[in-house]
C-alpha cells in the first residue's frame, strides 16, 4: 500500500473528527463549523470515500468501508431539520461509525492480507449480498408491485439495478411552445390548461390544451380517450412529438398542434415532491421498457432510490490492469451513468464498460471450460499415416482438397491425448457427411462405438439409408434408433449397443434415453448442431468417458457467433464445393405471376427433371393467412393432372416418409410438395427446380438451406420465390439479400444483422446469457478484446484462485446461477 495514500486517509479521518467535541459542547447546534457541522462532515466523508477507492485495499474492504461512510451521509441528511434530542442521537451514531472506519483502517494497515477486521458486525460484512434480496422488500414495492416487476424479469434488487434503459430523451434542452416551427420534432414541458371533447363519426375525440407561459399547444388524442382521466387540468407533463403550425381562420396567428407524441406526467394536479423532478426532467432522462400497470415515473424513481442506497454495495470485479489498459469507467460509475448520465459522452463510456463486462464474463467461462477440456484425458486413437488414402479408395468419388484438409485436422485431434471438441462447418452440399464417416471409421477401427445424432427422424433415416450399405461392405454393424422404433427392435438395439456388437448407431434425441447404454462409446457426431439444446448434447457425452465430439452445421456461423455460442470449439471449415456443381439461379415473383411460375415447373419436369414446392405450414391456420402444404397439394393435383405428386411433412409416420423419399429418389414422384422437413440432408441430384411459397416467413439461413436441396446434379437449377402481396421492410431486405447472394457466410451475417442472435440460432438454448446491453454484431471489436483478455487471464490463473480474482469468480457464479450444467458443454 502506498504510504502517501495511507497518510491522506489518516489525515482526512482526523479532519472529520476535529469539530466533534466543539459540536457537542455547543449542544448540537450545527454551528461548530462555518456553513454547518453537517455540511463539513459530509464533505470530508465524501472525500474519504474517494481516497479509499484510489487505495490498494482489496475490493471487498473498499466496498465495506464505503458502505459505512454511506451510512454517515444518510444519517446527516436530516441533521439540520432535526430537533436537539434527535441531533444528539444522530451525532452519537455518526461518532460510532467514524470510530469504526478509523479502527478498520488501522487494522488493515497492520494486517495487509486481511479483508475485514474480526470485530466487524456480520451485517456490515455480508451487506454486498443484500443486492440479491427479493425486490419486494424495497420501500414502495411490496408483493403486488413485485408481481408486476417480475413480468419484465425483475426479481431481485440486482435485477432492478441492471434493468437498463432502452433509449434516452434529452430533456436538458426543452423547447418553448412559442419557438416551435412547423414540422419540429421537439420536447416541451407544459401544464394541462383544459380539455375539449369533439364528437366525430368515429366517436369522441379528446383535445388537450397545453400551456407553458409562452403559448398554447393542442394535443389530438386519437384512439386515446382514456387520457381524459390522466391529463386533467393542472397536470404537468413532458411531451415529445412532431409539431404542426396551422394558420387560424383569420390568418393572423398559427395554432400549434401535435397528434403523434409520447408523454410523461411529471406532476399531478395535486402537486408532488419537487426534488423528484430532477430525475424526470431538465436532464438526459432514461426510458425503460415497461408493461401494463408498470408506470415509467414510478420505475425511474424506484431505480434512482435503489441506486442511492445499494450502489456502494456493488463490488468492482474487473481486474485493475484490464480496467486501466482500456481506460474503462469503474463499475459503480458505469451503473450510475447508464441510468442517469450527466451527458451523452459519459453515457457511451458507461455502455462500453458494461457491454465489455457481459462479453468478458462469457469469454471467461468459455476459456475456463476450454482449458478444462484440454487438460482432461481423452482417448488416444491409433491413426496410421496411410489411413486417409486407404479410406479414399473405398469411395466411389474423390475427396476435395478442403475435405482432405479438414479430415487431417480431425484425425490429428483424435490421435492426441485431449478430448476433441470440434465444429465442422460447411455450406450445403460441401460434403460434411463423408468427413464425419471417415472419422467414425477411424474410431470403429480402434475398437470404439460411434453415436451419430440428427435433429429429425427423416434426416436420421436418410443418413442410415445412405450409409448402411457402405458400412456393411466393411463388416461394420449399423443401427437406426428413433422415437418410432418398435419395442422389439428397440430391445435388440439396446442389447447390441450394450454388448458392443453394434458399432455405429444413427438416431435422433432417442439416443439420450435412459435405456441407451454403450459398451465403449468413443466418438460422437452431432449433425445440424444448433437444433439441439445444450442439455441434450451433454447427456449424450455422458454416455461415454470423455468421447471425442464432432459437431456439424451447414448454417454458416458468422464470426461473432463463432466467438460466443461456439467459443469453446475448435473450428474446421470446408470452403470448397465438390466439382461439377452448377450455379443456382434465384428468382423472385409476385402472386399475380403464379400461373407463369407453375408453367416453368411444368416445363422443367417435362424435360426429365424433378421439383420441390415448399410451404411454411402443414395445414391452414385461422390466425395466419398462408397457403398450406396439405391444401395446396390437393389444388396442385388439379394444376398438374398429368404429373405424379407426393406430399411430405413432419407428421407423417417414419415408414411413410421413407417410402415417399425413396419414390422421389427413384424418379417415381415428379413434384414433391413439402414443408421444411426437406431443409437438411436430402440429396436428389435430379431435382433442379424449387418453388418456395411465402419466403417472407423463413429466415435467411433457412432459405439458404432449402435452396441447397437443388443444384446437386449436373443440371442448371432454379430457386423460385413466390412472395406474399404485403411485405414488411425487413422481409423485403431479407429476400433481396437472398436473391443476390449464394455465399452462405454473407447470408448468415445479413440474417444475424436483421434478426439478432437469439432468433438466428435460438441461442437461449445454448446456455449463453441474454445480453442486457452488449450487441454481438455492433460490439465485435469489444468482443475480440474481451476474448483476448479472458484467455490471457485464464492462462495466468486457470482456476481464478488468486486473491484479486475471487470477486470475479463470484460474479461468474452469480451470472450463471442455475445454469452451471449448461456452461459445461458448447
Amino acid at each position: 500500500m502506498e504510504t502517501s495514500t495511507d497518510e491522506n486517509i489518516e489525515e482526512i479521518i482526523q479532519k472529520i473528527k476535529k469539530p466533534f467535541d466543539l459540536e457537542k459542547q455547543k449542544g448540537y447546534s450545527n454551528t461548530s463549523v462555518i456553513n454547518g457541522f453537517d455540511r463539513y462532515v459530509m464533505k470530508w466523508t465524501k472525500e474519504l470515500a474517494e481516497k479509499i477507492q484510489d487505495s490498494k485495499f482489496r475490493p471487498q474492504s473498499k466496498t465495506c468501508l464505503t458502505r459505512i461512510l454511506q451510512k454517515v451521509q444518510e444519517k446527516f441528511g436530516n441533521y439540520t431539520l432535526a430537533g436537539p434530542g434527535k441531533r444528539a442521537q444522530i451525532f452519537e451514531e455518526v461518532s460510532r461509525l467514524i470510530e469504526e472506519v478509523e479502527r478498520f483502517f488501522a487494522y488493515l494497515k497492520e494486517h495487509p492480507e486481511a479483508i475485514y477486521p474480526p470485530w466487524l458486525e456480520s451485517t456490515t460484512i455480508h451487506s454486498a449480498q443484500e443486492v440479491y434480496a427479493p425486490v419486494q422488500y424495497l420501500k414502495g414495492v411490496g408483493p403486488g408491485r413485485a408481481k408486476i416487476l417480475k413480468r419484465v424479469g425483475i426479481n431481485t434488487i440486482y435485477d432492478l439495478i441492471t434493468y437498463f434503459p432502452f433509449r434516452y430523451e434529452d430533456r436538458s434542452h426543452l423547447s418553448f411552445i412559442a419557438q416551435l416551427k412547423d414540422g419540429d420534432l421537439k420536447t416541451i414541458q407544459a401544464i394541462v390548461k383544459e380539455q375539449k371533447i369533439v364528437r366525430t363519426r368515429r366517436g369522441p375525440l379528446l383535445k388537450v390544451i397545453l400551456t407553458d407561459g409562452t403559448g398554447d399547444a393542442i394535443m389530438f388524442c386519437f384512439n386515446q380517450f382514456y387520457l381524459k382521466d390522466v391529463l386533467v387540468p393542472g397536470t404537468t407533463i413532458v411531451l415529445t412529438g412532431r409539431f404542426v403550425r396551422r394558420a387560424t381562420p383569420g390568418g393572423r396567428s398559427k395554432k400549434v398542434e401535435v397528434s403523434n407524441f409520447t408523454y410523461e406526467v411529471i406532476r399531478g394536479r395535486e402537486g408532488g415532491e419537487k426534488e423528484e423532478e430532477t430525475i424526470h426532467t431538465n436532464r438526459i432522462v432514461p426510458i425503460y421498457p415497461v408493461t401494463e400497470k408498470l408506470n415509467m415515473r414510478f420505475l425511474r424513481s424506484l431505480i434512482k432510490h435503489t441506486l442511492d442506497e445499494y450502489l456502494p454495495l456493488l463490488p468492482e470485479y474487473l481486474p485493475r490492469e484490464i480496467s486501466e489498459r482500456h481506460m474503462f469507467l469503474d463499475y459503480q460509475s458505469a451503473i450510475s451513468n447508464i441510468h442517469f448520465p450527466q451527458d451523452f459522452q459519459i453515457l457511451e463510456e458507461a455502455r462500453k464498460r458494461l457491454a465489455f463486462d457481459e462479453l468478458f464474463l462469457l469469454q471467461l467461462v468459455i476459456a475456463l471450460e476450454k482449458r478444462k477440456i484440454k487438460q482432461s484425458s481423452g482417448i488416444t486413437y491409433s491413426i496410421p499415416s496411410e489411413f486417409l488414402s486407404e479410406f479414399e479408395k473405398l469411395l466411389p468419388f474423390s475427396l476435395t482438397g478442403a475435405q482432405r484438409k479438414v479430415i487431417g485436422e480431425i484425425l490429428k485431434d483424435m490421435a492426441g491425448p485431449e478430448p476433441m471438441n470440434r465444429l465442422l462447418q460447411g455450406d450445403v452440399g460441401s460434403g460434411k457427411t463423408v468427413v464425419a464417416v471417415c472419422a467414425a471409421y477411424a474410431a470403429i477401427k480402434n475398437g470404439y462405438q460411434v453415436a451419430f445424432m440428427s435433429p429429425t427422424e427423416i434426416l436420421a433415416e436418410q443418413h442410415f439409408i445412405n450409409l448402411r450399405t457402405f458400412f456393411q461392405t466393411l463388416g461394420i454393424n449399423s443401427a437406426l434408433l428413433i422415437s418410432s422404433t418398435g419395442r422389439k427392435e428397440r430391445e435388440r438395439l439396446f442389447a447390441g449397443l450394450s454388448d458392443g456388437t453394434i458399432h455405429i448407431v444413427i438416431g435422433t434425441h432417442a439416443l439420450i434415453e435412459e435405456g441407451v447404454n454403450f459398451h465403449k462409446l468413443g466418438f460422437i457426431i452431432i449433425d445440424e448442431q444448433h437444433k439441439f439444446g445444450v442439455m441434450q448434447r451433454a447427456m449424450l457425452r455422458r454416455k461415454g468417458i470423455n468421447p471425442d465430439v464432432l459437431v456439424m452445421t451447414a448454417t454458416p456461423i458468422p464470426r461473432t457467433l463463432a466467438l460466443t455460442v461456439y467459443g469453446d470449439l475448435d473450428l474446421s471449415v470446408i470452403d470448397e464445393m465438390p466439382p461439377g456443381r452448377k450455379e443456382i439461379k434465384t428468382l423472385l415473383f409476385s402472386e399475380k405471376e403464379r400461373s407463369r411460375v407453375e408453367e416453368m415447373i411444368r416445363e422443367e419436369v417435362k424435360s426429365g427433371r424433378q421439383a420441390y414446392i415448399v410451404y411454411p405450414l402443414i395445414e391452414e391456420s385461422e390466425k395466419i393467412d398462408l397457403r398450406s402444404a396439405t391444401k395446396e397439394f390437393n389444388r396442385l393435383k388439379k394444376v398438374y393432372p398429368e404429373l405424379r405428386l407426393g406430399l411430405m411433412h413432419g407428421r407423417l409416420p417414419s415408414v411413410q416418409k421413407e417410402s415417399i423419399m425413396k419414390d422421389f429418389k427413384n424418379g417415381d414422384i415428379d413434384i414433391l410438395v413439402s414443408t421444411t422437413v426437406i431443409e437438411v440432408g436430402i440429396d436428389i441430384p435430379n431435382a433442379s427446380i424449387m418453388l418456395i411459397e411465402h419466403p417472407e416467413r423463413f429466415g435467411l439461413a433457412q432459405l439458404h438451406q432449402l435452396r441447397g436441396r437443388i443444384g446437386r446434379g449436373e443440371y442448371e437449377s432454379k430457386c423460385i420465390l413466390l412472395a406474399g402481396s404485403t411485405l414488411t421492410q425487413e422481409a423485403r431486405e431479407r429476400i433481396e439479400a437472398f436473391v443476390q447472394s449464394m455465399d452462405g457466410f454473407k447470408i448468415a451475417e445479413q440474417d444475424l444483422r436483421l434478426r439478432g442472435p437469439g432468433e438466428f440460432m435460438g441461442t437461449r438454448q445454448h446456455g449463453m446469457p441474454n445480453f442486457k446491453i452488449a450487441d454481438i454484431i455492433k460490439d465485435i471489436r469489444l468482443l475480440e478484446t474481451a476474448r483476448e483478455e479472458a484467455f490471457s487471464l485464464v492462462e495466468k490463473d486457470p482456476l481464478l484462485s488468486m486473491s484479486e480474482h475471487c470477486i470475479l469468480r463470484e460474479a461468474i457464479k452469480l451470472l450463471y446461477r442455475g445454469r452451471e450444467k449448461l456452461i459445461k458443454v458448447a
